[in-house]
């Protein structure tokens, strides 16, 4: 194997697998909830894992920083890695519902997928999996964003995703009409010059009448009770005219 091959395709190469589920769905691109191990998917069948020492009997499970996945092949694998239906059907399995949500609908944006064959995977998965097919949403241009859209929804109002607003372009989220939802990352707003192109954005949308609400991405992920908190009191708040 190439020397500059990803780190993780190499410790697939190594164990004796290929790479699959949300390993190789992030290094795609796609957004997953990484857990830190490198996901492998093994031959079924295959009782057996090579080590650094020579073969050694693999448990069904989690090894050294590894996740196996022993399931049948739904396609055949490509060289190193698994088949993109095969990564996604392992890690709606392996994420909970809502970071498994946000992983289809990102691998429908980027362009992996369409939506009709991701609805065509669900015909796979064990019926319990079936409810999360109503809730995806390729427009979403962020995990964050599909998130949030969870957690709006879950509260009982209606989200509207990338909406174009005159004089101000494309935000991430509209919630019941009235309030803007934007979600940042450190990635694209942390330098002065966005942060100026933020606030400006934000004054314009005051003044056409929308509160605006700026969630970062590490509290979406991390903290969602507190974003949960904060949706709930402003929505809350607006419902009974205070």
């Amino acid at each position: 194997m190439s020397g500059d091959a990803p780190p993780a395709l190499v410790t697939a190469a190594r164990v004796g697998g290929r790479l699959g589920c949300i390993s190789l769905l992030a290094a795609l691109g796609v957004f997953t909830f990484d857990d830190a191990k490198v996901h492998i998917h093994m031959e079924r069948g295959d009782s057996r894992m090579r080590g650094s020492t020579g073969p050694i009997l693999a448990p069904v499970g989690d090894r050294d920083g590894v996740s196996l996945h022993w399931r049948r092949w739904l396609e055949a694998p490509g060289s190193g890695a698994v088949h993109i239906y095969d990564a996604l059907l392992d890690a709606v399995r392996c994420q909970d519902a809502r970071h498994a949500i946000a992983t289809l609908d990102s691998a429908a944006h980027v362009g992996l997928i369409t939506l009709a064959e991701i609805r065509d995977l669900f015909g796979v998965l064990p019926r319990r999996y079936r409810a999360l097919a109503p809730l995806l949403d390729g427009r979403a241009e962020s995990g964050p964003e599909t998130l949030v859209r969870l957690m709006v929804r879950s509260l009982g109002h209606s989200v509207e995703l990338q909406v174009t607003l005159e004089g101000v372009g494309r935000v991430d989220l509209l919630v019941d009409g009235w309030l803007v939802i934007e979600c940042d990352s450190r990635q694209f707003h942390s330098s002065w010059d966005q942060q100026r192109t933020d606030y400006r954005r934000d004054r314009a949308l005051a003044a056409l009448g929308y509160s605006v609400l700026r969630l970062m991405a590490e509290d979406i992920l991390y903290r969602p009770d507190l974003v949960v908190a904060a949706l709930r009191g402003l929505l809350d708040s607006h419902r009974s005219g205070h």
